[in-house]
């Protein structure tokens, strides 16, 4: 496909005169659940908003303009994602660094390529989303925390592609801006709104992070623990992520949907099934999703039985806390679990699935009475214990956090697509659209895998 960059500018938050907070330089430390991202690769979406209408001359004289100046409003809300992330080699940890002449990387972009075909939910080469997202600037003492691209394709619709450091970004901070940014852009369509217009309390940030009460000395447990999985001796303080290998052209992107009858459908299955009483399983629609996907995926890979397999998790740990941080802190406060290592014998059966539910159920109950000391313990222990060359499963997005609806005047999205699972082996999960318990699942897989994985995804729902 061809991509045409027509412009690459630099976004300022909105200012005033009289607005210290934004006139002034500050710093926020990383706290511990943010420390174990820093050296994850970004985080890449695209959301993609069908406008037929959607001429060049139509969409740069009238929609880019409101894209624009809405997000440099709502980066006067969210000034770190402006900012950068530091780490000076005489602090013992990366803080974030916000300062005055701040500002976000904006791409403006158009492309020939077919809206329709890439906004569906078919087979598609996975190669095709990275020139619609940008990177992050990112270098061994800096790292910028957001790049945001928008792309026009001409009288079929754009998409906006965004790049978000997984250190300050999780699912809830990522949600909450973007639907930030819908709001203020909303708001642009009516004259009579202000010149800065207020965000509802729901999607303001908290940025106080003394109300993170954990036990002392757990960051420098954390960075104890990354330091002893760095390569590199001399530069144990570098933010750089590990070098990436290309993605290979045979590698395709597929989604799928599980209604809210399949997962119920599903759970009556464990129900059945499981020896465990109810009151030992979690039957959530992410367990049910994630357990059915995960089994699917490993029977597609096939192989010998005795191969090692491990699958993990996070969660997120606002309302878990004691006291509990408000739903709106800004940062991010998710911890990796499970790192559940098995053969892939285990999953290979039958009764995969069924296993699959119990053990995710078991981790997530324990969630309830353990505290995050022992659960960075085991974190520590499982992953020294990793066997390399593990066919590996994880999960980006939410079932909960609804970005698939974001409406920013145009309209909800057609199609919202996690770009950089594609590198890991991970799954994406949304809530659907128009099904309350409804699941909407992203999976990347080399051709030959995914058209058994496909087949056997559907296969199990029928019989």
């Amino acid at each position: 496909m061809g991509l045409k960059v027509i412009e690459n500018v630099r976004v300022s938050p909105a200012t005033k005169s009289s607005d210290d907070s934004v006139n002034s330089s500050f710093s926020l430390p990383l706290t511990f659940f943010e420390l174990s991202w820093i050296k994850f690769h970004p985080n890449q979406r695209v959301i993609f908003y069908s406008l037929t209408e959607s001429s060049s001359e139509a969409f740069h004289s009238h929609i880019l303009p409101k894209l624009k100046l809405s997000l440099s409003l709502v980066l006067r809300y969210y000034l770190p994602l402006a900012g950068h992330l530091a780490w000076d080699p005489k602090d013992p940890k990366p803080s974030i660094i916000i300062s005055k002449h701040d500002t976000v990387s904006l791409t403006l972009a158009e492309t020939d390529a077919d809206f329709s075909f890439l906004s569906s939910n078919g087979l598609r080469p996975a190669t095709l989303f990275h020139p619609l997202v940008p990177d992050l600037e990112i270098s061994d003492d800096s790292a910028t925390l957001l790049s945001v691209q928008i792309t026009l394709f001409p009288n079929q619709g754009f998409c906006i592609g965004t790049a978000s450091h997984h250190s300050v970004n999780d699912g809830t901070t990522s949600a909450m801006f973007f639907k930030s940014w819908a709001h203020i852009c909303r708001l642009q369509e009516h004259s009579n709104v202000m010149e800065f217009p207020l965000l509802p309390e729901d999607l303001t940030p908290t940025f106080d992070r003394t109300v993170i009460n954990i036990p002392s000395g757990l960051e420098s447990k954390m960075i104890d623990f990354l330091s002893s999985l760095s390569k590199d001796s001399d530069n144990i303080k570098t933010l750089k992520p590990p070098p990436l290998d290309e993605i290979s052209s045979d590698v395709v992107r597929a989604t799928l949907e599980l209604t809210s009858a399949n997962i119920e459908k599903l759970r009556q299955r464990v129900k059945n099934e499981s020896a465990r009483s109810q009151l030992e399983l979690h039957l959530s629609a992410f367990v049910i999703a994630y357990a059915y996907s995960w089994t699917c995926v490993v029977k597609a890979r096939g192989g010998n039985p005795n191969r090692p397999v491990r699958f993990i998790y996070t969660a997120d740990f606002r309302s878990r806390l004691d006291p509990p941080l408000p739903a709106t802190y800004f940062g991010s406060c998710v911890f990796p679990l499970g790192w559940f290592q098995y053969e892939a014998r285990a999953f290979l059966k039958e009764d995969g699935f069924i296993k699959a539910v119990e053990i995710l159920s078991e981790s997530l109950k324990k969630l309830g009475s353990q505290g995050i000391e022992s659960l960075f313990e085991d974190f520590v222990q499982r992953a020294k214990n990793i066997i390399p060359d593990a066919q590996v499963g994880s999960v980006a997005g939410s079932t909960r956090l609804a970005i698939n609806v974001t409406d920013f005047g145009w309209g909800r999205p057609v199609k919202t697509d996690f770009v950089s699972i594609d590198r890991n082996e991970a799954f994406s999960m949304l809530g659907r659209r128009d099904d309350s318990g409804g699941v909407e699942i992203g999976v990347c897989l080399k051709k030959g895998e995914m058209n058994t994985f496909l087949s056997l995804f559907k296969d199990g729902l029928s019989n």
